[in-house]
């Protein structure tokens, strides 16, 4: 699954105190000599703990050579036989072929001997430095003098794990069938936790996604960034994926590297990362999902209590522009539905539905949206074609059954749960949805692809296999919802809920078990809104070349945006304003929020 980052305006620039910006060692010469001289003065043993994707080896033969006096303890030593870890992760990776459990119970130190952790820890004193993931369990930590964390964003473990490089728990190499199911359902929560466990309690923190760009942050100036990215609004790394249905819109916006088709690219989420400028020498870079250490000022306290480690809310970009005339059959998304809250708590052991959202932010010549089925299409009958092709044949009259919809710009389709649907080309459309899962994945359950090849990054065609279907889950979800029930009900009409010879505020009407509003701000020159201190806003710039976000209480905390560029604006926030610095003319910030706050 290949995927590219983009990396146009991302900046987040702001102001923290000298102290913090002295206290940063960059590079890896520095780093190391930091680390050898803690390690040295240190009064007890230290932990070099981490994420996924470290390379703690190239890590402690740079603090050896940097003179460090000291004996390594690979954390992997205390660990069970892989086999014995890999009967454990089965109830999580599961017989399904598409989904696992997600192990929301479960700890690193499950996967230890427990006889050999506690001689571990009765070792364990000045002169000793134990690194690896897991390395400062809770069961070690209160025997350390020093801590330290080292943090991988999201993308590039993706691309190890990919490629076969990754190094899973208790493996001194690289384990070949280590595949994303034993790592979203497993091996993801186990590091979260442990994650979450140390980060307010770490010495130091190790952005260390690069081993040749290291950088050491004491936890005081980590713990001060933290929070007054929390004072702005934050603009995160997106990233983007070709795809069957991938489209050509966004070689008028971004230049990325390789990238031949655009499926979609992903502006707002929990799996991206932040790049920080706070005036020092280089940038932080680290995982968006840092900043829900205070996750009550990012989500809201409604959130926390109700969702606790998720941030329930994405925004992307489904690119769908084509210069000519192209076939249905290669511009759409696959006919797939979503589950909602209750599927997934039973099958997948997940806190949240998928409930989604189509704006229509752009719409050209054919624009045109998938949803529902004729009212007098039988339905069992498509079933039954659907699960007879398995997208190896083709169904030639698809189109007798799934609805189709002529797309507007400014139009909204609302996706509740069992909603078949699909993209259908021509449109660009900002996906606006909830994000089930901690680990940051979604569900689409697909049941026809047309039978068409998929997309082949390594030669840049559609040569590859025809995707999986998961007719099973996609047919238990389906409401089979017909063609009046999505033009009364999914259709939404956006309604004025304030109006000021400035701006105005439209809200799109909704059905209940949407959790979530849509709505927009327009505006000439400036418009105001207000996350009342309970609402995260994700707010995404639809019509206008760029928009300065501020708050009206501190403009100096403020960032900037381009067109189709988005923004999350932590719940407690408050008042602020939008602002066009290209002078007057038509401007729109389509947002996305929690209904309840």
């Amino acid at each position: 699954m290949p995927l590219y980052e983009g990396r146009q305006n991302v900046e987040n620039h702001i102001k923290v105190s000298e102290d913090t910006k002295n206290a940063i060692v960059f590079g890896p010469e520095g780093v190391f000599a930091q680390m050898a001289q803690a390690i040295g003065t240190a009064s007890g043993a230290v932990a070099l703990d981490g994420w996924y994707g470290v390379d703690f080896d190239a890590v402690v033969e740079g603090i050896k050579k940097a003179g460090a006096d000291a004996e390594f303890v690979n954390i992997n030593d205390v660990f069970l036989p892989v086999d014995e870890i890999m009967d454990y992760k089965q109830e999580f990776i599961t017989d399904d072929p598409g989904f696992g459990y997600c192990n929301l119970d479960g700890r690193i130190s499950d996967l230890m001997d427990a006889q050999k952790l506690e001689a571990l820890r009765k070792r364990l004193k000045s002169g000793v430095v134990v690194y690896g993931y897991g390395a400062a369990v809770p069961e070690l930590f209160s025997d350390y003098d020093i801590t330290y964390y080292l943090d991988k964003t999201r993308q590039p473990l993706l691309w190890q794990m990919w490629d076969g490089k990754l190094v899973p728990f208790a493996c001194d190499a690289p384990r070949k069938e280590y595949d994303w199911k034993e790592y979203y359902y497993c091996d993801y929560y186990l590091l979260h936790f442990q994650k979450h466990f140390l980060i307010d309690k770490m010495d130091y923190y190790v952005e260390a996604v690069k081993t040749e760009d290291l950088k050491v942050i004491p936890r005081n100036a980590y713990d001060e960034i933290i929070k007054t990215m929390l004072d702005y609004p934050v603009k995160e790394v997106e990233i983007y994926q070709p795809g069957p249905w991938g489209a050509y819109r966004y070689k008028d916006f971004w230049e990325i590297e390789g990238l031949e088709c655009n499926a979609w690219n992903e502006v707002a989420g929990p799996e991206l990362s932040i790049l920080i400028d706070i005036g020092a020498e280089q940038m932080i870079n680290l995982p968006f999902v840092n900043l829900m250490q205070y996750p009550q000022r990012l989500v809201g306290s409604y959130v926390h209590e109700k969702y606790p480690h998720l941030f329930p809310l994405d925004a992307w970009l489904d690119d769908g522009y084509f210069p000519e005339k192209t076939p249905a059959e290669r511009i759409s998304m696959p006919i797939h539905t979503h589950p909602g809250t209750d599927y997934v708590k039973t099958h997948f052991n997940e806190p949240l539905g998928r409930y989604e959202t189509y704006y229509i932010a752009e719409a050209y010549e054919g624009a045109n949206t998938w949803m529902g089925f004729y009212n007098d299409a039988d339905l069992e009958q498509w079933e039954k074609k659907c699960r007879e092709s398995n997208n190896l044949k083709e169904i030639g009259d698809w189109k007798d059954y799934v609805c189709n919809w002529e797309s507007r710009e400014g139009d909204l389709y609302l996706i509740p749960p069992g909603t078949d649907h699909g993209h259908g080309g021509n449109q660009m459309v900002l996906e606006l949805d909830t994000c089930p899962s901690i680990a940051g994945t979604e569900y689409s359950f697909f049941s026809y692809d047309f039978a068409r090849n998929s997309w082949d990054d390594n030669t840049k065609t559609m040569t590859g296999k025809p995707l999986k279907m998961h007719m099973d889950h996609s047919f238990n979800v389906s409401k089979f919802r017909r063609e009046d029930y999505v033009d009364e009900k999914l259709r939404a009409k956006p309604s004025v809920v304030k109006w000021t010879k400035d701006y105005f505020i439209e809200r799109y009407s909704s059905v209940p078990e949407m959790p979530f509003e849509i709505e927009r701000i327009h505006y000439s020159k400036k418009g105001e809104y207000d996350t009342q201190g309970k609402f995260c806003h994700i707010v995404t710039l639809t019509v206008g070349k760029n928009a300065k976000i501020y708050s009206r209480k501190n403009p100096e905390r403020c960032t900037t945006i381009n067109l189709f560029q988005a923004a999350v604006i932590p719940a407690d926030f408050g008042e602020y304003a939008v602002e066009s610095e290209t002078g007057e003319g038509r401007n729109t910030i389509t947002l996305v929020r929690w209904k309840k706050g």
